[in-house]
C-alpha cells in the first residue's frame, strides 16, 4: 500500500472536481484527484452535443470541448496529482480524512489530507427506483447508458424506442437516437409539464416531431427475452386511467427519470445529507457537517447547466483555500426556502460579504418574482421571466443588500418565489 499526504483530496475528475482542484492549487497547495474512469472529464466526455459554455466562456461548446479547457490546465499543473482508473471504496475521518483508493495502475493507495472535496457527481434513477410493472427483458436502459453506448462505444441500442421521462438527458437522447436511425415513438412524462430545459424540448422533441405525452405513465412493459412494447396510460387526479391506456410496440426503453447525488463516500465520511437535495448539507462556504469536508457540483445538488457546476466548484475551492490558510469564516446566518421554493443551497450565508445561492422552484410560472426577506423584511427582489422545477435559479446578494453587521444575533434569510 502506498501512503501519501496532500493538502486536499478531490473525489471525481469531472467538471466540478477539475475546477475545484485548479482553484486550490493556484496558491501552491498540493491536490490529489481520484477518477475511476480512464480519462478526466466525467460525464462531459460522452456529451458530444453542443450547448456547453455559453455562460462560462461565451461560446457554444460540446461536452468534450468544455472539459478539455480544464483538463489541459490540470495535466499541466505540477501541484495536482491525478489518479486515473482509481476507485475510492473506503474513507474515514481519523483526526483528518483518510481515503483508500484501489487501482490497477497505482495499486492500493492511502491518502491523508486535512481537506476533502466531494465532487462525485450523480447517478441515474433506474427501473427499480420507479417500479414499472412487467417482466425483466433486455432493452431497458437509462438514458445516460444509452448515450455512452452510442457516443463512446458506437453501439445502437435498438430500432424502435420509447423514452420514459422528459429530463434533459432523455430529450437529448431522443434526438440522438433519431440521428442514428432509431424511430423514437414518444416521450412519456408523468408531470403535466416537461422536466427538461425549454431549449431541449424545442430542439430535441418538437423539431423532430416526436410525440410528448404529458401527464402519462408507462403502466407496463411487455416482453420476455427482449422488450416487445409498453402500455401507456394517461393520468387523471394522479391515477392511471386504465380504460384509456394504449400499447406502443418497441424494442427499446430509455429511462430519464431523474438523477441522484452519488453519496456513498459522503456517507462513509459521516456527512449529513439533505432530504430535499439528496446531497450534503453545507454551510456558507460549502463545508459539510464534517470538519474539512466540502462538496460541490451534482453531488451537492443536481444542476441544469455545467457552467453553474464550474462556478460553484470554484467557490468551493476558494473556501478550501480559506480553510487551509486559517481564515475560514465561522460567523454565518441561516437561509431557508420560502413559498414555492424546494430548496436553497447553501443553507447558510456570510454576513457582510457577497453570497451566491442556487435554488429550485416548485411551480411553473411566467413573470415571477424572486423575493429575499430578512426576518420578514424584503431585502431583494428580482424579476424572473419564467420559472419551472427543471430550471435552476441563481442569484447573488452583495454585502450592501443585507442591513446587518458582524456580531448581530442570529437572523433568518428566507427565499421565495411570488
Amino acid at each position: 500500500m502506498t501512503e501519501r499526504r496532500y493538502d486536499t483530496v478531490v473525489f471525481g475528475g469531472g467538471s466540478a472536481g477539475l475546477a475545484a482542484a485548479l482553484k486550490i492549487a493556484e496558491r501552491g497547495f498540493s491536490v490529489a484527484v481520484l477518477e475511476r474512469e480512464h480519462e478526466l472529464g466525467g460525464i462531459l466526455n460522452q456529451c458530444i452535443h453542443n450547448g456547453f459554455g455559453l455562460h462560462r466562456f461565451g461560446e457554444d461548446l460540446s461536452g468534450p470541448e468544455y472539459a478539455e479547457r480544464f483538463i489541459d490546465q490540470v495535466e499541466a499543473h505540477r501541484g495536482i496529482d491525478v489518479y486515473l482508473d482509481t476507485t475510492a471504496l473506503e474513507a474515514e475521518v481519523d483526526g483528518t480524512p483518510v481515503v483508500y483508493g484501489y487501482s490497477s495502475r497505482h495499486g492500493i493507495l492511502q491518502l491523508r489530507a486535512p481537506t476533502v472535496v466531494l465532487a462525485m457527481g450523480c447517478r441515474e434513477r433506474n427501473r427499480g427506483n420507479i417500479g414499472i410493472p412487467g417482466t425483466r427483458p433486455a432493452g431497458v436502459y437509462t438514458a445516460g447508458l444509452a448515450q455512452r453506448l452510442i457516443n463512446i462505444d458506437g453501439i445502437v441500442p435498438g430500432r424502435r424506442a420509447v423514452v420514459v421521462g422528459s429530463g434533459d438527458i432523455g430529450l437529448i437522447m431522443a434526438r440522438r437516437l433519431s440521428w442514428v436511425g432509431t424511430e423514437v415513438l414518444g416521450v412519456v412524462e408523468i408531470q403535466p409539464y416537461p422536466s427538461g430545459l425549454t431549449r431541449n424540448i424545442v430542439q430535441c422533441v418538437n423539431d423532430f416531431g416526436i410525440p410528448l405525452y404529458l401527464s402519462h405513465v408507462v403502466a407496463e412493459i411487455y416482453g420476455r427475452d427482449r422488450v416487445e412494447g409498453v402500455r401507456i396510460a394517461p393520468l387523471a387526479d394522479g391515477l392511471p386511467q386504465e380504460e384509456r391506456s394504449f400499447r406502443v410496440d418497441c424494442d427499446t426503453i430509455l429511462l430519464s427519470v431523474g438523477l441522484i447525488p452519488d453519496n456513498e463516500i459522503s456517507k462513509k465520511l459521516g456527512v449529513e445529507l439533505s432530504p430535499e437535495t439528496g446531497g450534503a448539507i453545507v454551510d456558507a462556504g460549502l463545508m459539510s457537517s464534517v470538519e474539512g469536508v466540502f462538496a460541490c457540483g451534482n453531488v451537492l445538488h443536481v444542476h441544469d447547466l455545467v457552467d453553474w457546476v464550474t462556478e460553484e466548484a470554484e467557490t468551493c475551492g476558494a473556501s478550501v483555500l480559506s480553510y487551509l490558510e486559517g481564515a475560514y469564516r465561522r460567523e454565518q446566518r441561516r437561509v431557508v426556502p420560502g413559498a414555492n421554493v424546494k430548496y436553497v443551497v447553501p443553507g447558510r450565508y456570510f454576513p457582510a460579504a457577497e453570497n451566491r445561492f442556487y435554488l429550485r422552484s416548485l411551480v411553473v410560472k411566467n413573470q415571477a418574482e424572486l423575493l429575499v426577506s430578512l426576518d420578514g423584511e424584503p431585502v431583494k427582489r428580482k424579476r424572473l421571466a419564467h420559472v419551472q422545477p427543471s430550471e435552476m435559479v441563481s442569484f447573488t446578494l452583495a454585502p450592501g443588500e443585507l442591513p446587518e453587521s458582524a456580531g448581530e444575533p442570529e437572523r433568518r434569510l428566507e427565499v421565495s418565489i411570488q
